[in-house]
């Protein structure tokens, strides 16, 4: 998935992607100047996504909880 993400983001011009001719392989990835504009929303959008935390995990269905599910979020 997180992959098929950096594809997704790559193509639409947000990361660029280096491929290391090396072993064992490694691939860099880092924001382009288009990505770079995110920056500042995406932040604004973690602020809201941590002081509304409580509120959010509230109003996840409770199936969603517990250690079979994604981990906390950090507080």
């Amino acid at each position: 998935m997180l992959t098929a993400t950096l594809r997704k983001l790559e193509r639409d011009g947000m990361v660029e992607r280096t491929v290391h001719p090396v072993v064992p392989p490694r691939v860099d990835y880092r924001l382009t100047p288009l990505g770079v504009t995110l920056l500042g929303t995406v932040c604004t959008l973690m602020g809201w996504a941590v002081e509304h935390g409580e509120e959010i995990d509230k109003a996840a269905p409770s199936t969603t909880r517990g250690p079979a599910s994604a981990p906390a979020r950090p507080r």
